[in-house]
């Protein structure tokens, strides 16, 4: 297997290759339109068919816009907003590359639509751990549905279970279940009501000042991990 981890150093937004090696296919998770160029040499660095392009949600203002772009990757869009040239699967849905899978999880609350994907013991989990960590989605869209996506479903995976954000502003890209039980800021120790009041009292942004859909000029930096 291979996985890479590609981090905007400026946004915190993070995108991930996972690939079959020995069959030669792969999937990629949140990638941005801007970093195509990259995405498309690590593709032919490593003779890799690209299977599926899975994203976590959608911020842009023209969603169909960039599902068009990232379709030029070659390979269909998954996502939970039902957009013109979108796959939009049902829950539990299997999606097969090489000799793996992952597994989609409707799991909204930082945005309406947002879905997880499975993939043996990780969680590709988007924004629903940020909170405030994400510049396009200072505040979490659906906090009732956001509570229960994380609470009821990805707190229920075993506890060693890695979660790989979306959106990381400072500090580790990757987690794991028992941590976010125990020491989320505001996941633990907290009751329902108290999570959505500490919610309720987060900043909202004028909505001229939340830019969605950013296209920039800046580069990604891609790492290894294991």
């Amino acid at each position: 297997m291979y996985f890479r981890i590609l981090r905007d150093g400026d946004t915190g937004a993070v995108s991930y290759l996972i690939a079959d090696l020995d069959v030669g296919e792969c999937v990629l998770v949140d990638p941005r339109v801007k970093d195509a160029p990259l995405l498309a040499a690590l593709l032919a660095e490593h003779a890799l068919q690209l299977r599926w392009v899975l994203r976590t949600h959608q911020h842009d203002a023209d969603g169909a816009a960039t599902v068009e772009a990232l379709r030029a990757l070659g390979a269909p869009v998954v996502q939970g907003d039902a957009v013109s040239g979108a796959d939009v699967p049902p829950d539990g849905e299997v999606l097969a590359f090489g000799n793996e899978h992952v597994r989609v999880w409707h799991t909204p609350g930082h945005t309406a639509g947002c879905l997880s994907y499975l993939w043996r013991d990780r969680v590709f989990c988007g924004g629903l751990l940020a909170i405030d960590a994400c510049e396009d989605q200072p505040v979490p869209s659906e906090p009732e549905a956001l509570w229960d996506s994380v609470v009821q479903r990805v707190f229920g995976l075993p506890s060693e279970t890695l979660l790989f954000a979306g959106h990381v502003k400072q500090g580790r890209i990757v987690s794991t279940v028992l941590e976010e039980r125990t020491a989320h800021p505001y996941f633990a120790a907290r009751t329902r009501d108290e999570f959505l009041a500490a919610i309720a009292k987060l900043p909202r942004p004028h909505k001229s000042s939340r830019v969605a859909g950013r296209v920039g000029t800046r580069r990604a930096s891609a790492y290894g991990a294991v």
